[in-house]
């Protein structure tokens, strides 16, 4: 595309920008002034048009009352004066009504009308009330003559010409409003080209602008993506390296708990193995010379006992010999029903057999480990549920309590335990999750891919 001469040639400055949106702004101002000033002439003029109506109303209303009036006079019916006292509280109901909208508009003028207006119709009506006083008191032949006097009509007379000029005000004010409202719509025109106008000269200036940036924007989106390029790359050699040092600090820590798990039962467990011989060869001897030893001997060999037992569920804890020779469900019976018993937890469990690999179940015995000191340090809980079956060719375990819960979205989780969780299910190729809220408990649920191998040789 080509630009003209004097479009190319139009400087670029950074203070031109800025105008242009001051001068836009301003525009706006304008605009929305006019806008609101619109809006009051037109509320005003409404308001006009409603009291003109009423004020009508009211002298229509007037008009009824003397009806009824004259009417109640020469007949003397009860069904005549209904009609004026109706009338009559209309037309004060009116007044007042016709007062407020005025009031809205604010024109002094227009009150002074108004009030004029009122009372001449104030007059009107206290010369009927006069006229009912006199009838009503007896005095009929006064009551005509008063008609006939001719005050009445002299008043409505007045009331006319009042009414008329109240009219012709009101009319004067509307016209003006009508004027003041096409001069503003006019403004408004103008304020509305202007500002296409100047968003036109805005637009040019900007794509002009936007061409020279466009081309440093491209150089340097070049750039960036060579250097996203090596930061990718090196990210990735580096998440590699990462995850392979992860996976070694975990078999090394595997082998070490394996090591110590050999070596506790070798040494340790030799030891206390040959203490316990010597108690029990001891034992006949002493109770027979020392008898008063022999309950000291009996707490010795308790002792001796509970060593081994304790010897006996570290290991456990350290290397679960368990899983290699009873298999992963009846391992984790057996953790479960240590767990209840030694807690007081209320342990519900339904474990199935899986095919997986003894890498993988050491993965779900140590995630059930993890859950359990989990659920005794933090949940408070009172029941633990357990449950281990294969679904969509994968092993699901879940491990699910009733205690306090805690919001996973704003609660740092920062538990090492249940990163290294996650950490061993995805090493494993499977994912983790963990569902809880605040009151409603902790749920953990792992998903582990079963061993192809086995259900071919299955």
């Amino acid at each position: 595309m080509k630009w003209p001469s004097w479009l190319r040639n139009l400087p670029v400055s950074a203070w031109r920008i800025p105008l242009a949106t001051l001068a836009a702004g301003f525009m706006l101002l304008i605009t929305e002034l006019a806008y609101q000033s619109q809006r009051d002439q037109l509320d005003n003029l409404v308001t006009m048009g409603r009291s003109r109506i009423l004020l009508t109303v009211a002298v229509q209303r007037i008009t009824d009352a003397e009806s009824g009036n004259r009417g109640y006079l020469l007949v003397g019916g009860r069904d005549y004066l209904e009609p004026y006292l109706q009338a009559r509280e209309d037309v004060h109901a009116t007044l007042r009504e016709i007062r407020e909208l005025d009031r809205q508009v604010g024109d002094a003028e227009l009150v002074r009308h108004q009030a004029e207006v009122e009372q001449l119709m104030e007059e009107r009506l206290g010369e009927m009330q006069e006229v009912l006083r006199r009838h009503d008191e007896g005095h009929s032949e006064a009551a005509l003559d008063m008609v006939r006097s001719g005050i009445g009509r002299e008043i409505m007379q007045r009331l006319r010409l009042a009414f008329e000029a109240n009219m012709a005000y009101r009319n004067d004010l509307i016209a003006n409003g009508l004027r003041q409202i096409q001069d503003l719509l006019l403004l408004g025109r103008i304020g509305i080209g202007a500002m296409t106008i100047l968003c036109l000269l805005i637009l040019v200036m900007f794509i002009r602008q936007s061409r020279v940036l466009t081309q440093e924007r491209e150089a340097q989106r070049k750039a960036l993506v060579h250097e996203r390029d090596r930061l990718e790359q090196e990210v990735e050699s580096r998440t590699g390296e990462l995850k392979a040092l992860a996976r070694h600090l975990q078999t090394a820590r595997e082998d070490e708990r394996a090591r110590l798990a050999r070596d506790l039962h070798d040494e340790l467990g030799a030891l206390l193995t040959t203490a316990k011989l010597d108690v029990a060869v001891m034992r006949p001897k002493l109770q027979q010379h020392v008898p008063e030893l022999a309950p000291r001997l009996t707490h010795l060999t308790e002792a001796l006992n509970g060593g081994i037992a304790l010897k006996r569920r570290i290991i456990e804890d350290l290397c679960p010999s368990s899983l290699r020779t009873l298999g992963l469900s009846t391992s984790l019976t057996a953790l479960l029903h240590d767990t209840a018993r030694v807690s007081g937890l209320q342990v519900n469990h339904d474990l199935q057999e899986v095919r997986l690999n003894a890498d993988d179940q050491l993965t779900v015995y140590r995630i059930v480990q993890e859950a359990i000191t989990n659920t005794l340090k933090y949940a408070q809980a009172t029941r633990l549920i357990v449950r281990l079956f294969e679904q969509d060719q994968h092993a699901v375990i879940e491990i699910e309590d009733n205690g306090l819960g805690f919001d996973v979205h704003t609660r740092k989780v920062g538990s090492h335990g249940i990163q290294g969780m996650r950490f061993r299910v995805e090493a494993a190729g499977g994912q983790l999750e963990l569902f809880s809220q605040p009151g409603e408990g902790t749920r953990v649920c792992a998903r582990l891919p079963l061993n192809t191998e086995q259900q071919i040789e299955g």
